[in-house]
Order: structure tokens, then sequence, then C-alpha cells
């Protein structure tokens, strides 16, 4: 018998709340987090609005010593990972640290640290540029501060595929415990990438929506009109832990991480295959993964992006892989309002996928108002829908053509 594993504990730092509570709240409210960009001036950019985290303050959650040895991407992991390991009621000691990881993906890493050491070098010259900045640029980083902050000596490592991170990261937790390399893991994705250079590098390829006269509608997946993506940021840490630990702790089970599937379109750097064959390939992966047919998923949490490419593919993925059933799924995509968190997007939405197994409700995707006949399947537009699911799948694809996908399930203790 395969290994179970179960989650029993969630955080997040996003565009929506700096807690689960507060977002999960906005986000079946059908709140957009999407603004005019406030972290630097923007005015000259084509695109110049993004989902940017609200009111966080690093240095009153670690200390200014502390907060300027972190770029904003670990952070907003380390603040993300404390919510959840307090939600777990997770004791870590001597006694069980050597037997609890982290997974913690991004897809860029500590650009924003980059870019200014970068200015720094050109206008001040190389003595003057950060002692800190190779260790705040890392994509390890944000994991390995995790495990130096709770003290945690199991696997460590940074899963990086694009805008799949957060999904691959939480699927190889996953997969790590059922190797038997850790009973428990912190896994999830973050990103800090609201800084000018990343900013500049998506518009000029043309990913993001120019809607500067209407931000908050400016993310509309599988609407006809669609543009483009927005940028988001912020991270969402899950605790992943085997079904034997988490049972002999006492802990509150969640739901459980019944499938994963992993594939690449081995297509386009950056664009997906039209007719979905990599998305459709993983979905297939992930069902198998986790023993069950296609008429058994009730909801899909989609990568939903809002780009006339990935909506459309994403689209003929579904129904390939679920045929008539598709037309009976309920599918949202959060990015409506969250906008795009690249590499914490997947671990975010999975997420909320969990939320929605917990509390009964569907989030929507909102600024829905044009259907697309080449998206033709149910939304669940502008409003949250009540629902008891008991699977839930969860897509994410990255550039490169990398896709992954989640399958969580309601914890049944006598599921095999």
């Amino acid at each position: 018998m395969r290994k179970r594993v179960v989650i029993t504990g969630l955080g997040c730092i996003c565009p929506l709340g700096n807690d689960v509570h507060s977002t999960w709240n906005n986000l079946v409210a059908g709140k957009s987090g999407v603004g005019l960009i406030t972290r630097f001036d923007a005015t000259e950019y084509k695109t110049t609005f993004a989902a940017e985290v609200k009111g966080f303050d690093g240095e009153a959650l670690f200390g200014r010593r502390e907060a300027r040895r972190m770029d904003l991407v670990s952070q907003y992991a380390l603040a993300a990972a404390q919510q959840a390991v307090e939600d777990a009621g997770l004791e870590i000691n001597d006694e069980n640290r050597d037997r609890i990881g982290a997974v913690i993906g991004t897809g860029v890493g500590g650009i924003g640290t980059i870019f200014e050491n970068i200015k720094t070098l050109l206008e001040q010259g190389p003595a003057r540029v950060s002692p800190f900045l190779v260790p705040r640029m890392l994509p390890d980083t944000p994991g390995a501060m995790i495990a130096i902050h709770f003290g945690v000596r199991a696997t460590n490592y940074a899963v990086v595929t694009a805008c799949a991170t957060g999904a691959n990261s939480l699927g190889e937790a996953a997969e790590a415990i059922r190797r038997g390399q850790a009973d428990v893991i912190l896994a999830g994705g973050a990103e800090a990438t609201i800084v000018p250079i990343a900013l500049a590098g998506m518009i000029v390829m043309g990913a993001l929506s120019a809607r500067n006269d209407e931000p908050e509608r400016a993310s509309r997946p599988f609407d006809a009109d669609r543009d483009g993506f927005v940028m988001g940021e912020g991270a969402a840490v899950l605790i992943l832990e085997s079904l034997d630990h988490a049972q002999a702790r006492g802990a509150r089970i969640l739901a459980e991480v019944s499938g994963y599937g992993s594939t690449n379109d081995a297509y386009h750097i950056s664009a997906p295959a039209e007719n979905g064959a990599g998305a459709a390939l993983c979905m297939q992966a992930a069902l198998e993964s986790a023993g069950l047919h296609g008429d058994e998923i009730a909801y899909i949490n989609a990568h939903g992006t809002s780009t006339p490419l990935n909506d459309r593919s994403e689209t003929a993925a579904v129904k390939a892989v679920f045929g008539e059933h598709a037309y009976r799924l309920a599918i949202s995509s959060t990015k409506s309002m969250t906008g795009h968190l690249l590499g914490a997007a997947g671990a975010l939405e999975a997420l909320f996928c969990v939320k929605a197994i917990c509390e009964g409700q569907l989030p929507p995707t909102i600024n829905y108002e044009k259907p697309d006949p080449e998206c033709d399947l149910d939304y669940i537009p502008n409003q949250a829908r009540p629902a008891h699911v008991d699977h839930v799948m969860s897509n994410s694809f990255g550039f490169g053509g990398h896709n992954a996908t989640i399958i969580l399930s309601r914890f049944d203790g006598e599921r095999a």
C-alpha cells in the first residue's frame, strides 16, 4: 500500500490578505487584489498595475537585522511557513526535527536583490555591492531560511519550474514523504517579482494585460476580451505529513494529497501547445496516481492566466481528459482576484482547493462578462458557489512547457 500524505496546516501571504482567514473571505467575496503599482513609479510602463501584497512588514515580523538578510521572497516564504506551522499545531523539537523538511520553490528567486545590486554596482562600484547579495538572490534561500528558523534538518530543496513551481513543490514533497525521506514537509512556493526589470520583461514579451484604466477588471480568465495576465506576488506554505505521523500526534487533517502529475509540452519556451496535449497528459497522470476516474473530480482550480493562448489550451485539455464530464465540472481561475503569483501560484491555489473542501464553497472567476466560444465550460462566473466536493484538481503550467497537476481529496480514513 502506498503511504498516504495529508495536509494539516496552511499559511499564506498574498494580494488578498496576509493570512489564510482574510484571504479566503476576500476570495469567496469576489474581491480583487489588483491595483496600481505602489512599489515604484510605473507611469512610463505600458502596464502600470499589479497584484501587490499590502501591509506586509518584514521588520516587524523578524526584526530589522534579520529582515535585511532576506530578499522579500524569503520574507514572504518564512511568514507563510510560520502561519502554517502554527495552524498545524506542529511542535518542532529535538525529538522530531531530523524528520521534518522543507520544499519551497520559486520561479525567479531574489530578483529584487539582483536588480538593486546591479544598480549599486553600476552607480557606486563593486565595493558597494551587498555582502548578502548571493544568499539573498538564490532560489533555494527561502527554504533554507525556513529550515534555519525552525531547525528542521530533513530533506530541503527548491523546485524551479516557472509557473508550475508551487504545484510541483507540493507534489515532490508528497513523493518524498511517500519514499520515507521525512515525516513532515513544509511545502509551497514564494515569489516577489514586482520590480522594474521583471515588469518590463513581461511587458515586452506581450504577456501582461494593459487595461490600465480599470486594473481590478484586468484579469479576466476565459473571457473573450482577455488580453494578458496580471503579475502577483506572495507565498503559500502547506504542512504535509504522512498519515501515520499526523494521526499519532492527533493532528487535525484538512485534506489528503491523493494524486500528482508532472509533464512537459516539449513544444515552445513560452507558449502552450494549442491542443493542450501536455496539460492533458499531466491531468491524466494525476488521475492515475490518485486511482480516480475523471467523473469523480468535482472542481478544478484552473491555471487560467487570462492570456488568449493559455485559457483556450487549458479548456481543450480539460475536454480531452474529461470528455462529456468536462461540461459538468465546476472550474474557476482564482488568478482573476490574486493575479498570477508565478512560482507561488500553484501552492496558493492548492491552498484554496483545501479550503474549498473544508468550507463547502467554490471560489469564482471574477470579471467574466463575455463568453469565448472556444472556452465554453462552467467557470463559476463572478460569484462563489456552495458545493460539497470530495475530489478537486489544481492545474499549474509554466514557461518551458512545464505542467503540474495536484489532486486533493476529502480525508477518508478508510480510503486505501
